[in-house]
């Protein structure tokens, strides 16, 4: 597809928020990404951070900003959360646990989705929160496929290792036990878009209690299921 319209100033911008559709980028790196200059890459994320398009992280680095996520359920055009509620519903009737979708924004995993428990003890996880990157199975599951740099640099201060995460990766899932929060285990699993990228989390969370220390043994079979429907939906043209 032609990816220039003949307007540059928006053709570049469009470059660099293309870039960062991958994560988090310095301004070097959205240099090399792009292929702009310095002054020019500087200048476009810039303007694009003021309209809150681009934000910047933690480390002052460049990602993608909430003014998207907006734009994106005024438009009602999420793909994916029109595809994974009813899918988060039938997971969460099956297993009778809370079940919720995560995104990754920066050093923060985002609930963009949830269908909670009706009753009873359960854990509640708002739409909107931004949980740590630093500890649960959605956290894990976000960072267990990234470029080997930024996993390293992920699991600074994190509960969970390298060897939990190679762990992951060979399984498909990942299982979380009072992690993130003191008698709170969870259940998560990939969704993959286009070129097998995971782009979102699924998982499922509630006591201890219900889902033991074990939580993976009675509730990967059905999370892994679920990711596979959401997945096999995204990578639909």
């Amino acid at each position: 597809m032609d990816n220039y319209s003949g307007v540059g100033v928006l053709d570049k911008a469009v470059l660099v928020l293309n870039a960062l559709e991958a994560g988090p980028a310095s301004l070097a790196q959205l240099v090399q990404t792009t292929g702009l200059a310095r002054p020019t890459a500087h200048r476009l994320a810039v303007a694009l951070e003021h309209h809150r398009l681009v934000h910047r992280d933690t480390q002052g680095r460049f990602i993608l900003g909430p003014r998207l996520a907006e734009l994106a359920a005024a438009a009602g055009e999420d793909r994916l959360l029109a595809v994974a509620q009813p899918i988060l519903t039938q997971l969460r009737d099956l297993t009778g646990e809370s079940a919720q979708l995560y995104r990754r924004q920066g050093d923060a995993r985002v609930c963009v989705a949830a269908a909670e428990r009706m009753s009873g003890l359960r854990d509640t996880v708002p739409v909107g929160s931004a949980l740590p990157m630093t500890a649960g199975s959605a956290a894990q599951i976000l960072l267990a496929w990234e470029e080997p740099d930024r996993l390293h640099r992920g699991l600074r201060g994190a509960k969970f290792t390298a060897t939990t995460l190679a762990s992951v990766r060979r399984r498909g899932w990942a299982q979380s036990v009072a992690e993130r929060e003191q008698g709170v285990a969870s259940v998560s699993a990939p969704i993959r878009g286009s070129g097998a990228r995971v782009i979102a989390a699924i998982s499922v969370s509630g006591p201890i209690e219900r889902l033991s220390r074990s939580p993976g043994r009675m509730h990967a079979p059905p999370i892994l299921a679920a990711a596979d429907k959401i997945s096999e939906s995204m990578r639909r043209p």
